[in-house]
């Protein structure tokens, strides 16, 4: 039986690594749900948060080949209950005279924030979890969704301790 995963992969900032690491997940035919990049505190790394659909077993097998990979520094699965996860939303929402004060009714109530307003239609910014986002979504749906995109799922573990903290950790065991 597959389940939800996701994984947070630390790589060397170069062209190429984005490429090979989805098209690993592409020869072992796993969906990927959510696929989000960008650099973290060092410039010279970036952060893959991938969310998967897959077996235990074939996704085990999966991170051994990303660990052999150049330019992969660290893999790291965050549980739902060990780590902060969230999406970034705009969704442009019809709004007439009847309905607009509804709909920024919807906005206040799940903490959105309005980005641009203009006489038939609000453009809405939100962010939270997966629960929030689809009745976040459902909620608005009655006023009619024109547009919509998503930032694919970012997650971080909780805690006091970082991701490159443990690379740093890890390689000054191996020096010593």
């Amino acid at each position: 039986m597959s389940t939800r995963h996701t994984l947070s992969v630390l790589v060397e900032n170069k062209p190429g690594v984005l490429t090979r690491v989805s098209g690993l997940f592409a020869r072992r035919s796993f969906n990927i749900h959510s696929l989000a990049v960008g650099e973290t505190e060092d410039p010279d790394l970036s952060r893959i948060t991938v969310v998967v659909d897959a077996a235990e077993l074939p996704l085990e097998q999966v991170t051994k080949q990303l660990n052999k990979l150049v330019n992969i520094i660290k893999i790291v699965e965050l549980e739902d209950d060990s780590a902060v996860h969230r999406q970034l939303l705009l969704v442009k929402v019809a709004a007439t005279d009847e309905t607009r004060a509804n709909v920024l009714q919807v906005v206040d109530l799940f903490r959105a924030h309005v980005v641009d307003m203009v006489p038939d239609a609000v453009t809405i910014e939100a962010t939270g979890g997966d629960n929030k986002v689809k009745a976040f979504l459902t909620a608005l749906e009655p006023y009619g969704i024109k547009e919509l995109v998503q930032s694919g799922s970012v997650a971080i573990g909780r805690g006091n301790r970082s991701l490159s903290e443990r690379v740093s950790a890890e390689m000054q065991l191996r020096r010593a």
